[in-house]
């Protein structure tokens, strides 16, 4: 990957000891510290356009999740533990242990969104503010499912079907799969980082991994949550995009996430699902507002 562009101009970049392996992290700014974290189907990179605006204010840490970009991929299980959220979430927290941060800001886009609330809710003495980006709970999504839902999100239920029929057509032709994806507002020199990383089968893998823990135990563990009236005990901010998967819902992304978290804003930002990289302005914008309050 090393013949890549280099989109974090100023950032260090190296690979932290975890538990679930070496995690890749780039690091830049100023201030406290701000742990942020990419999606579906991204890798840190995602973060860039808004990484600049951002450092004038923080100590970013952005990192890629395990199996994604440039950290290791953890041997799976068939429970699918090391991608489940709480595991991904125990990996960041020992990120910034690593990194000397105790206390720390959290925000995370699509599947960072969801290790970064269920962090917040194993780990409540280690955050002070988490946003979530253009998601409701896992657990809402999977109860409320209907046919109108499951067009939105069929990549949901394709890629948590068992090993390996997803990976195998994925892989067959990655960039007919992901190309779509990365159609509209997106850098190229990003789109290729993002297929550098999807070419590899093991990526592939890990992502379905990703998504079948997202079926099992991650409902499990916020069901669990929900059935002990157990929420996130500091401030949580949600951003969904006008045009986003956030939007579709029947209840208001706010609404919804105050069964959660015992303090909960939100706004809307003018772009579909990838809005930091649709209109990262009004992204960029709507994280200070909310980190800086």
């Amino acid at each position: 990957m090393d013949e890549l562009a280099d989109l974090f101009p100023g950032f260090g970049q190296m690979h932290v000891e975890t538990p679930a392996g070496r995690i890749f992290v780039r690091l830049g700014g100023k201030g406290p510290p701000l742990l942020l974290l990419h999606g579906y189907p991204q890798t840190h990179v995602m973060w860039h356009r808004v990484a600049p605006a951002l450092a004038d204010h923080f100590s970013l840490v952005i990192a890629d999740l395990p199996g994604y970009g440039r950290s290791d991929i953890p041997e799976t299980d068939t429970n699918h533990t090391p991608y489940t959220k709480r595991a991904m979430g125990n990996a960041m927290v020992a990120v910034m242990e690593k990194l000397g941060h105790a206390k720390f800001c959290l925000a995370g886009h699509d599947r960072g969104g969801r290790v970064a609330y269920r962090l917040a809710l194993d780990h409540p003495d280690k955050v002070e503010r988490v946003a979530v980006l253009d998601i409701l709970p896992t657990y809402d999504y999977w109860a409320t499912l209907n046919r109108i839902s499951a067009l939105r999100i069929y990549h949901w239920t394709f890629l948590a079907q068992p090993s390996p029929v997803p990976e195998k057509l994925i892989s067959a032709d990655p960039e007919g799969y992901f190309g779509p994806v990365f159609a509209a507002g997106f850098d190229a020199r990003a789109v290729s980082h993002y297929l550098t990383a999807l070419h590899d089968p093991r990526r592939v893998k890990a992502l379905c991994e990703d998504y079948r823990a997202g079926a099992y135990q991650d409902f499990d563990h916020d069901k669990a949550d929900l059935d002990r009236k157990r929420q996130i005990a500091v401030p949580l901010h949600v951003i969904w995009g006008s045009k986003g998967i956030a939007s579709g819902a029947t209840a208001s992304p706010i609404e919804t996430w105050k069964r959660w978290a015992t303090t909960v804003t939100g706004e809307a930002v003018a772009a579909g699902h990838f809005m930091c990289e649709e209109n990262p302005r009004a992204t960029e914008s709507a994280l200070l507002g909310f980190l800086q309050s």
